[in-house]
């Protein structure tokens, strides 16, 4: 429908080796009640945006052209579990700087096109399984090597068959 508000947020997309490594993590999780993530959708949130009107996006996009940053490596070692929402995710022990710096440059961008920017600390997390039972968290005895050099701008397209989002647009990481 032209003119519909879609619902965006912008991510770290993984490449198809980083993929595999997440969704075979899922098959390791203690849990057996909920509802998996498709390993299609797999990803680690930057900034949410919500439901967008088309007027926004061309800012959005200019926003993302603007941010500047180097590649790095993000280094996934822990399996954990958030009681509230219910959620088995993995993720790193803690945020990389060079990825504080991505985060943090596309929230200011992004303020210049009217959203506000998150007020909670950023937790970067890939979520594995949604609505489960509580579980220990545990370090992974190989971590997972993420190689990332550019980040996306996602639509999230509830409800139907998975996988739920997809990839509108990349930028490229590069000083």
């Amino acid at each position: 429908m032209a003119g519909a508000r879609r619902r965006l947020f912008f991510a770290l997309w993984p490449d198809e080796a980083v993929r595999a490594r997440l969704a075979a993590l899922q098959a390791e999780l203690p849990q057996v009640a909920g509802r998996w993530v498709h390993p299609e959708d797999l990803h680690i949130t930057l900034q949410f945006l919500g439901p967008v009107e088309p007027g926004r996006q061309a800012c959005i996009a200019e926003a993302a052209r603007a941010v500047r940053g180097e590649p790095f490596e993000l280094e996934i070692d822990r399996l954990d579990f958030w009681p509230r929402p219910r959620i088995a995710w993995a993720g790193p022990e803690g945020v990389p700087p060079a990825l504080q710096r991505l985060v943090e440059q596309l929230a200011r961008n992004l303020e210049r096109c009217g959203f506000e920017p998150e007020k909670r600390p950023y937790r970067p997390h890939v979520t594995l399984l949604r609505k489960t039972t509580p579980a220990a968290a545990v370090r992974l005895p190989e971590p997972i090597r993420w190689p990332v050099d550019h980040f996306v701008l996602v639509e999230s397209r509830p409800g139907g068959d998975p996988p739920h989002y997809r990839p509108l647009e990349g930028w490229a990481l590069e000083d």
